[in-house]
Parts: structure tokens; C-alpha cells; sequence
């Protein structure tokens, strides 16, 4: 089977040989993926020369060829979408073996190519908003600020928090373009990168009950600090480099968490049927019009040069939304 490796050096093709499914995994025949900024990060680790190259991609979406003896939720035959296993090769492949436990049915309303904008970034914003933030029926009508709200997971978040939870939906972004997106997806108000704490004090902006960071952590961790509410919850996505004095949270009883969207799968966790059923609901939000795909450019086929052309935009910062490359 074909597959899009990274050698160190450049994107290559080569032929992989995959195994027949075991236990829970299912052999998907890939339809379509997406590039993410995780895609763009792994790379960067990638410092040497590698004998077999590393096979990237944690957006896909396709067909069951065959499954394991242990596997009870598909068929083969059936349309999936999924973000798969960090720890395992990735999609930017003819095929690729994935537990059917992190594994969703395709929406019926979209094609390949619109559904596999979806997995990732939708599980990463459930499980934050959801599962860390633990956003429920009664915090209706509260206030999320999400933090670089223009890319995937926050084009996901803010459908999630004003759709779904019902809450008041502060982003922020930089450009024009960027600003559009996010009221396109629903956000009630769309504040500058910058200098947060001066426009909340400016505009008299009530505190936010809950803030996802999807930017910088060392850009907003003392910003956040200062701008939440007392007893509010932060949910952070990248990784802080700088040390923090954690004390400065102490006084508004402020709640910080992470949130991995490869943790249920990297640890096999008891609940890591958690995304299968987050991708089956996302799936069912669409087909009945309460949200939308994300996708925003496409490119075709699957191979080294478009998948090349993808991470150069994803580094460059230009994406809006998802990039996907379809077969």
C-alpha cells in the first residue's frame, strides 16, 4: 500500500505493509485527510535521517476494508471519520489500521473531503469544553472566551459552546478574514489577540465563567489569570515553556486544566469509547443542521507534494479554519 512519509529531510512516498486487523482495529481505505497544526509539531521533532519514514496525518475519513475478531460497532463497507493514535503511523496513507473505539460514523450530509475537516479538532473542543471545562446543562448562558478562535478547534468550540452548551461566546482573532470566520461560526463577540486584559477593562466586558486557550500559553497565562472570573475554569492546548507562579490563581479559586486529544488513546483509557461516541454525536449535530463542517481550501491527491504544500500553509499561518486533501 502507498503511503506519505516524512524522512527527515522532505515528504516521500513509499510502500508500507500493513497486517490484517486484530482485536478492535479496523483497515480503513483512506478517502480524504486533514492537515493540523499537531501534523506540523511532530514533524519538527523529526531531526535526523529516518530508514522508514514517519507517516503523519490525525484527520481522516474513509472506508472499513476488514476488522479485527473483537470488533463489534462496524462493518466493512461502512463510512468512518476519526483523528486516530498519535502513538501509531498516522493517515496520509492508502490505508491505515485504527481502533474502532476512537472511530466515528461519517456524517451522512457531507462527502470525504468535508467530513474529515471534522474529527480532530471536533474531539479536541468536545473534550475541552465538555470533559475539562465540564460544561453542563445549568452553566446556560455563561460566557467562554476562546483564545485564537479563527483556526480548527476554535471553529469547532465556538459552534460547541454556542449550539450546543448555550453559552455567550467571547473569540478572539487577529485579521479581517479571521474576525469574519468567527462570527460566521456564531461567536457573539470577537475581541483582538492583544492587550486582553485593556479590552475588557475598556469595554467594561464581563469576566468569562470559562476560557479555552488555543493560543500560546505563555502569551495569555498571566493575561487569563487577570481577565476570569472568580471560580472560573482555563483549559489550556499548548504546551507553556516559561515557569509559572501557579499561586496567582490561588486568590479567584481558579480551576487549570490540559487537555491531550490523544490521551484516551496514547493510555488506552477505561472511557476510551468516550470518542467514539463523540464523533457519532458531532455526526449527528451535522446531518441535522445544528453545526457545520469547517472546511476551508482542498487539495488533491493524497501525495508527498500536496501534503508538502498543506504544512507550508499550516507554518505560515494562512489557514482559516481546515485544509484537507482528498483521493
Amino acid at each position: 500500500m502507498q503511503a506519505v512519509g516524512y524522512n527527515g529531510v522532505e515528504f516521500v512516498e513509499f510502500e508500507q505493509n500493513l497486517e490484517n486487523p486484530t482485536g478492535y482495529d479496523l483497515l480503513v481505505e483512506i478517502k480524504a485527510v486533514a492537515i493540523n497544526p499537531i501534523d506540523v509539531k511532530v514533524k519538527s521533532t523529526i531531526t535526523s535521517a529516518q530508514d522508514t519514514p514517519k507517516i503523519l496525518g490525525y484527520d481522516a475519513c474513509g472506508v472499513v476494508l476488514r476488522i479485527g475478531e473483537k470488533v463489534s460497532l462496524f462493518k466493512p463497507g461502512d463510512e468512518v471519520f476519526y483523528a486516530g493514535d498519535i502513538s501509531r503511523s498516522g493517515s496520509n496513507a492508502d490505508q491505515q489500521l485504527v481502533d474502532e473505539r476512537i472511530v466515528g460514523f461519517k456524517p451522512k450530509s457531507l462527502n470525504f473531503g468535508e467530513s474529515a475537516a471534522i474529527p480532530l479538532t471536533a474531539i479536541t473542543a468536545w473534550e475541552s469544553i465538555f470533559h475539562r471545562l465540564k460544561v453542563n446543562s445549568n452553566d446556560k448562558g455563561k460566557t467562554i472566551l476562546l483564545i485564537g478562535a479563527a483556526g480548527g478547534v476554535g471553529s469547532m468550540a465556538i459552534q460547541f459552546a454556542k449550539y450546543v452548551a448555550g453559552l455567550n461566546v467571547i473569540a478572539t482573532a487577529s485579521r479581517d478574514e479571521s474576525r469574519a470566520w468567527c462570527k460566521k461560526m456564531g461567536a457573539d463577540m470577537v475581541l483582538e489577540h492583544h492587550n486582553l486584559d485593556q479590552q475588557f477593562k475598556k469595554d467594561n466586558i464581563p469576566a468569562p465563567d470559562f476560557i479555552l486557550c488555543m493560543g500560546d500559553t505563555d502569551d495569555y497565562f498571566v493575561t487569563m489569570a487577570d481577565v476570569i472570573k472568580p471560580q472560573g475554569s482555563i483549559c489550556l492546548l499548548a504546551n507553556a515553556t516559561e515557569k509559572y507562579d501557579i499561586n496567582i490563581l490561588k486568590s479567584k479559586s481558579i480551576t487549570l486544566i490540559w487537555e491531550m486529544m490523544f490521551t484516551r488513546s496514547m493510555y488506552q483509557t477505561q472511557d476510551i469509547l468516550k470518542q467514539h461516541e463523540i464523533l457519532n454525536e458531532v455526526s449527528s449535530l451535522i446531518d441535522n443542521k445544528k453545526i457545520v463542517t469547517t472546511i476551508t481550501s482542498s487539495l488533491s491527491p493524497i501525495n508527498a507534494q500536496t501534503i508538502a504544500k498543506a504544512h507550508n500553509a499550516i507554518e505560515d499561518g494562512s489557514v482559516i479554519g481546515k485544509l484537507v486533501i482528498t483521493n
